[in-house]
């Protein structure tokens, strides 16, 4: 087995372990709302579920060179909330459309065609396409990595306080994963379908 020190190599290759062994990795794709009124979104494949008390959702945006924040965490900051969508089948080109580099003033999701959906607690809009969409208060926003002038990420801990589900997915308190037909990042360009299921029982 091969032993690496990740010292004693690039942030490029250390970048390229990481995504290529923590796979497959969900997808959080992620509407903000500029100073401006403009509507921000981008996908982010560093994310996860915190807490279920009260339910809580992190995502790290890593920032440009430079420490220079990514508009969704500036927004994010900013408006105080921010809206994460499960990716899925459904959607997912369009959603890759919103990766582009695009200057603020500018809305990924007009580019991409996407529908803007009203949040009911949080100013800032979803969009219609995804099956499941979470309204988030910003609970936290820490900077992380780097160093104090120039952190490498920001972690953007949200606090959900609407669940939207599609009612076909929605069945007695629980999703139907099939159903949803979500898609999960790999390394380069490859995404991954959720593919055959197992069920082991955990131990007493």
């Amino acid at each position: 087995m091969k032993s690496i020190d990740p010292t004693s190599q690039s942030v490029q290759d250390n970048y390229k372990l990481l995504i290529g062994s923590i796979i497959p990795r969900p997808i959080a794709f992620v509407t903000t709302l500029s100073s401006e009124g403009v509507l921000n979104a981008a996908p982010f494949s560093f994310f996860n579920i915190v807490t279920a008390n009260p339910p809580m959702v992190a995502v790290s945006v890593q920032r440009k060179p430079g420490g220079v924040q990514k508009d969704t965490a500036r927004n994010a900051v900013h408006t105080g909330s921010f809206v994460v969508h499960i990716a899925d089948e459904g959607y997912v080109e369009a959603m890759n459309e919103t990766a582009a580099n695009l200057p603020p003033e500018e809305s990924e999701v007009a580019i991409a065609g996407l529908t803007v959906a009203a949040s009911e607690i949080i100013p800032v809009p979803g969009v219609a396409e995804a099956r499941i969409r979470m309204e988030c208060v910003l609970e936290q926003a820490l900077p992380l990595g780097g160093d104090e002038q120039s952190p490498a990420c920001d972690l953007l801990i949200g606090r959900v306080v609407r669940f939207h589900v599609e009612d076909a997915l929605y069945e007695n308190g629980r999703i139907g994963a099939d159903a949803l037909k979500p898609v999960s990042r790999l390394a380069g360009n490859d995404y991954a379908k959720l593919g055959e299921t197992f069920t082991i029982i955990r131990p007493n």
